[in-house]
């Protein structure tokens, strides 16, 4: 009698079987890893260039710079593209790593990274940028805990502000009547006008502050050149240090910004964005002095 258990055998094929994965292509990966950032430089591009003529997403561009301190011009630029509302960035592995999960389906922010250096056919150095993946806390399990407000004295507000400055500053109420604070060039001062309150005395001194920066004393300072920088840039530092930004137009975008080229406004964005970050180190040395003082008691008292 022929065995009938044959043919199952014979006809046995194995049902799960990996598919087989393609050989490695050198340069089909450097091929998709270029498109993926000629992209992602489109998008900062076309972001800008809108940035330029919509005083809405120019102003929502200052807030994430505002919050993402460290952040490039670029990456601000590509998280205002993205995912504007964004309060707290990190990859995938990093939010693991915190016991955190990113939600399925959530689609991440790309943003740029430095790689490797290069050397140009014409002898400088360059840098490769490399996509990174990010995900905002709000696209996690984690749970959004409203950031405690943090009440900081007006007083060590304001003498951060004075303490650390590339410049004297004296009250005086001979200035004009529109102006609260001004800068002179020629001696390197910053005349404030008296009696002013915290917040109005914040928004005139981190305006008058950014001229005294960016006065590198080699020729004349043009005030002018520069208002549109201060003026921006003191409304990044309201934002960043919870100042009331009242008092900041965002009606129209200015002509002079929507007359610029991309390159050129994203040039300027960078003055902002560094001259901002310039005064907020100066700031810093003073309000977190009291927590640097603090953790060196507890030091000692080991």
């Amino acid at each position: 009698m022929p065995n009938s258990f044959d043919e199952l055998i014979e006809g046995n094929e194995p049902k799960n079987e990996k598919p087989k994965s393609r050989p490695y292509n050198a340069e089909e990966y450097k091929s998709r890893k270029n498109s993926e950032r000629e992209t992602i430089y489109d998008l900062v591009n076309d972001t800008a260039e809108k940035m330029k003529n919509s005083p809405e997403l120019f102003q929502s561009y200052l807030d994430v710079q505002a919050r993402f301190d460290r952040y490039s011009v670029s990456n601000a630029i590509l998280v205002t593209a993205q995912k504007p509302e964004a309060t707290r960035l990190a990859d995938f592995d990093t939010w693991k790593a915190a016991d955190t999960n990113v939600n399925k389906g959530e689609k991440a922010i790309s943003i740029l990274e430095p790689g490797k250096e290069f050397t140009r056919s014409d002898g400088s150095t360059g840098v490769n940028y490399n996509i990174k993946k990010v995900f905002d806390i709000s696209q996690t399990n984690a749970k959004e805990q409203t950031a405690p407000v943090v009440t900081r004295d007006e007083r060590l507000i304001i003498k951060s502000l004075i303490s650390n400055a590339p410049c004297t500053m004296k009250i005086s109420d001979n200035i004009s009547p529109q102006l609260n604070a001004i800068y002179n060039p020629d001696e390197k001062i910053i005349y404030v006008r008296s009696g002013l309150d915290a917040p109005i005395l914040f928004r005139a001194l981190t305006q008058e502050l950014v001229h005294a920066h960016l006065d590198k004393g080699k020729g004349k300072y043009s005030r002018n050149d520069n208002q549109l920088a201060a003026f921006y840039a003191s409304y990044i530092l309201c934002k960043r240090y919870g100042v009331p930004a009242d008092g900041y137009n965002f009606g129209k975008m200015p002509s002079l910004y929507s007359g610029m080229t991309v390159k050129d406004f994203r040039t300027e964005l960078g003055i902002i964005r560094d001259v901002a970050g310039d005064i907020s180190r100066d700031m810093n040395r003073t309000l977190q002095a009291p927590e640097r003082a603090k953790k060196e008691r507890s030091d000692e008292a080991r």
